[in-house]
This record gives C-alpha cells, sequence and structure tokens, in this order.
C-alpha cells in the first residue's frame, strides 16, 4: 500500500512540561480521505504542524511522500496545501489579488496561473466577492478563499485543520461535498473534533486522544471492531419487562441481547444469520409483549458510541498506555 503519510514514534514535548504528540505511528494511504479525529487538545493541530515542517519534532520521524519532513524540507511543503483553522488572510487585497500572489510564490507561470485562479474562485463560489477586500469577508468566505489559496499549487496532498469551524450549515455543506469531490483525485486529510464531518465524508481515520493515536484504520473497521451490537431497540415499558424480553430474544437461535443503563434492548446477531429475519423474529416479541417500541438504530453505523468507547477505554488503561 503506498502511503502518502508515515509517522515513526513521533514525539513533540513543548518546554519540557506539555507532551502535545506521544510516541505516534500514524498511516495515511495515498488517495484516501483521512480523518484525525480527536477532543481539542488531543495533538491534532501539532501533528498537522510537524508534518508541515513547521515545528521540529522532539523525537522520531515524519514522511511524506517518502521524504523527511522539517523547516527546510521545501520540496516536501511543495506537495502539500494547507488549510488552517479560521484562515487569516490579508485584509488589504482582493482574493484576485491574494490568490495570485501565492501563486507568483509557488513560481507559477502566467498562463497556468491566471486560468488557475479563475477557476478556482469559481469553484469555491467567490465570483461575486471579487472586487472585495479580503477584511470585509465573513468567516465562511474566509474559509472558501483559504480552500482556493490551499489548492493554488495543485498538490497532491491537503491538510485541512478544522475546516468547518465556525461555518453556517449552508458553508459546511459546501466544504464537506468539496472534500469529498476532491478525494477523488488527492489525498485528503482534515483534522477535525466533530465526528459528523468523519462520518460523513473519510474512508479512513485516526483517533487521537492526549497526544496519542488510539486506533487508526478504516471506517468500516472501527465500527465493526468496536460495536458490541447490531441493533438498538428503544422501548417504552417498566424495566423488569424490557429485562424479560432481552431473556426471550437470547432464546432465539442465534441472537444475543441485553439491556443498557437507559433500558434499550441491544441485540447481537450471529455472522451466520440472516439479519432482517433475526430482527423479524424480535419484533414479533415486542409486539407480543407489554412494551411499545419507540424507535430502532443500526448499531452498525453507531460511529459516535465506537469513538466514545475508544476514549473511556484508553483513559482506563492508565500506565499501561
Amino acid at each position: 500500500m503506498e502511503l502518502a503519510i508515515k509517522t515513526e514514534r513521533l514525539t513533540k514535548i513543548y518546554g519540557q512540561r506539555l507532551i502535545a504528540i506521544n510516541d505516534m505511528n500514524l498511516e495515511v494511504p495515498c488517495g484516501s480521505v483521512f480523518g484525525l479525529l480527536g477532543p481539542n487538545g488531543a495533538g491534532k493541530t501539532t501533528t498537522v504542524r510537524l508534518l508541515l515542517g513547521l515545528q521540529r519534532p522532539t523525537a522520531g520521524r515524519a514522511m511524506v511522500f517518502d521524504k523527511p519532513c522539517g523547516p527546510n524540507a521545501v520540496g516536501v511543503r511543495s506537495q502539500i496545501g494547507y488549510l488552517p483553522t479560521n484562515p487569516k488572510l490579508p485584509g488589504n487585497l482582493r482574493p484576485i489579488e491574494y490568490l495570485d500572489l501565492l501563486g507568483k510564490l509557488c513560481r507559477l507561470p502566467g498562463e497556468v496561473r491566471k486560468p488557475r485562479i479563475s477557476a478556482l474562485i469559481r469553484a469555491v463560489g467567490l465570483l461575486g466577492a471579487t472586487d472585495q477586500r479580503i477584511r470585509t469577508f465573513s468567516t465562511g468566505m474566509c474559509t472558501r478563499l483559504g480552500i482556493a489559496a490551499s489548492l493554488v499549487a495543485d498538490p497532491p496532498l491537503l491538510l485541512w485543520d478544522e475546516p468547518t469551524a465556525g461555518l453556517d450549515p449552508s458553508a459546511r455543506r459546501f466544504t464537506l461535498d468539496l472534500i469529498r469531490e476532491l478525494g477523488k483525485t488527492k489525498t485528503v486529510v482534515v483534522a477535525t473534533h466533530i465526528l459528523s464531518d468523519i462520518d460523513q465524508i473519510c474512508d479512513h481515520l485516526g483517533v487521537m486522544h492526549e497526544g496519542r493515536m488510539i486506533f487508526t484504520g478504516s471506517m468500516q473497521d472501527m465500527k465493526q471492531r468496536l460495536c458490541q451490537h447490531d441493533f438498538s431497540l428503544e422501548l417504552e415499558g417498566a424495566p423488569d419487562d424490557v429485562q424479560a424480553l432481552a431473556q426471550k430474544v437470547t432464546a432465539l437461535k442465534g441472537i444475543d441481547a441485553h439491556t443498557d443503563a437507559d433500558h434499550a434492548l441491544l441485540v447481537r446477531i450471529a455472522d451466520d444469520y440472516s439479519r432482517p429475519a433475526a430482527l423479524a423474529e424480535v419484533l414479533k416479541l415486542i409486539d407480543a409483549s407489554n412494551l411499545a417500541l419507540k424507535a430502532i438504530h443500526s448499531g452498525q453505523n453507531a460511529t459516535e458510541n465506537a469513538y466514545l468507547q475508544l476514549l473511556q477505554e484508553d483513559e482506563a488503561h492508565g500506565f499501561q498506555r
């Protein structure tokens, strides 16, 4: 498998007191839309800065397209399009002036630079704002221009740090759709704490917690490996009746069931059994009980539960980590 990014025991310590990145191993496949997921303060932004060579690692190393990252790795940075959180842009310039300046800094000839800038302005929906100074832009417009800026050199790798931060629903939808489209031709790494963004656009992810990478793999791997049930059924009725129902469901062949703290019925179905047929049997038992069915949730799509379980397990490991 060809890798766009690889880190080996990457560590970053600030001032001998703050461990921002702790012995991190990460692999990002070429052509993937990779979600770097974790709560605020998990180390996502520091990881991005190390990949860009804006900071030196305390230990370990980072590679982009098999080349080492670092402050002097100009060739590596030329392969990366970077979008910081809430990008700070030169307010006195207009969008085309700013993008043209970036194109010149990237040493793009005019015959390449001019049409590309025009295409990018159109692609990010800023055609109607080309005569405005950037200082008059809203947060969403600045993000759109920052996206265009990250694409001026047409890099094969995009590192976008919290690209939907502070956006309204329309701008957020635009950004997610654009990431999905760019993922067809580029490797895109999206660092975010917003789980729903990852769930919508990413095919691979890494989960960070307190500077450590506690999980890497495909979205499907995470859901299947951590999910403890196939279906969750919200029921209305006495807890004793829910418990009695769980015992009856468990008596069915190929099905196991238990209740959670909210008295929902969690149903696990053996791999060689039909899920629709098993669910139908469970629904028959509910219909014959004193309980009312309020909702059915598919455990296979419970990314949030899987993510929270990962964090809880990592915290529980204590000194074993």
